[in-house]
């Protein structure tokens, strides 16, 4: 009996994709975003809340007394380690929807970066309308 070869069926789904904060964002052609399949975790943003929370506790420990301690052990940028540090400073649901890959829930790392209010309503406003 000859083996039949199988059948090619060919799916055309029209969408688009659009960089948005520097992320790619699929678009359905209605132009509604089409929700990631899994949770995308920015693991340079989470390394960054990571390295703020421990360059806090060793400031608060009296292992380094300034950023400048801090920014020399590391061999780094003072100014950077005091952007870092501001990262301790967002809100506790910013952080945990950042660590959980919920990306329309959080900021980029440049915005993170950036200047950002310290009162969590605000901040909320600010880093989750882009």
């Amino acid at each position: 009996m000859p083996r039949q070869e199988p059948a090619v069926v060919t799916i055309k789904i029209p969408f688009a994709v659009r960089k948005r904060g520097g992320r790619k964002l699929v678009l359905a052609p209605d132009g509604v975003p089409v929700p990631p399949a899994a949770p995308h975790v920015d693991s340079t943003l989470v390394k960054a809340i990571a390295r703020a929370f421990r360059w806090q506790k060793l400031l608060e420990t009296g292992r380094y007394a300034t950023i400048k301690e801090i920014a020399r052990a590391e061999k780094i940028n003072p100014s950077y380690v005091s952007r870092v540090l501001r990262l301790t400073l967002l809100a506790p649901a910013t952080v945990e929807a950042i660590l959980e890959g919920r990306a329309s829930a959080g900021p980029t790392l440049a915005e993170a970066m950036g200047v950002f209010p310290v009162e969590w309503a605000r901040q909320r406003r600010q880093l989750h309308s882009t």
